[in-house]
């Protein structure tokens, strides 16, 4: 014999906030995020290109994984904040590397490099974290 089946039915997926729009934290860790981001990108464009030329430019192309973070960032793709997070951390080395065998013009480059290294860390690490309180948040309502 066969068992009826038991119909249960599936709650909706809970919205990632309660009137579905960020919060100001969410919104203010985004934009320091892509800010960050985009500075960073600018650091590494000038530094190899115009201001410390290292051969034919060709060192620019380091900039790439920034550059694909940006539509990811824009959009608050929480993968792409996580992803970046830990991809940052090859910037600061690189900045710690060179502040410590770069000639002297080169060593304010290399420290700036490192700080925004930190802090565009620092602001993926805060945006994940709020916007998985916000979810936490938008469960516990629902």
């Amino acid at each position: 014999m066969t068992e009826p089946a038991l119909s249960t039915p599936h709650p909706a997926p809970a919205p990632a906030h309660p009137a579905g729009i960020p919060t100001s934290a969410v919104l203010r860790s985004r934009w320091l995020a892509f800010g960050t981001c985009l500075a960073l990108v600018a650091l590494g464009l000038l530094w190899e290109l115009a201001l410390a030329r290292t051969g034919s430019g060709t060192l620019a192309i380091k900039v790439l994984p920034l550059v694909l973070a940006l539509p990811g960032l824009w959009r608050m793709k929480l993968y792409t904040y996580r992803w970046l997070s830990l991809a940052v951390w090859l910037y600061a080395a690189e900045g710690a590397v060179r502040i410590n065998s770069a000639p002297g013009r080169e060593v304010p480059l290399a420290a700036v490099e490192i700080v925004l290294s930190v802090l565009l860390f620092t602001a993926c690490a805060w945006h994940v974290r709020e916007r998985l309180a916000a979810g936490r948040l938008a469960a516990a309502v629902a």
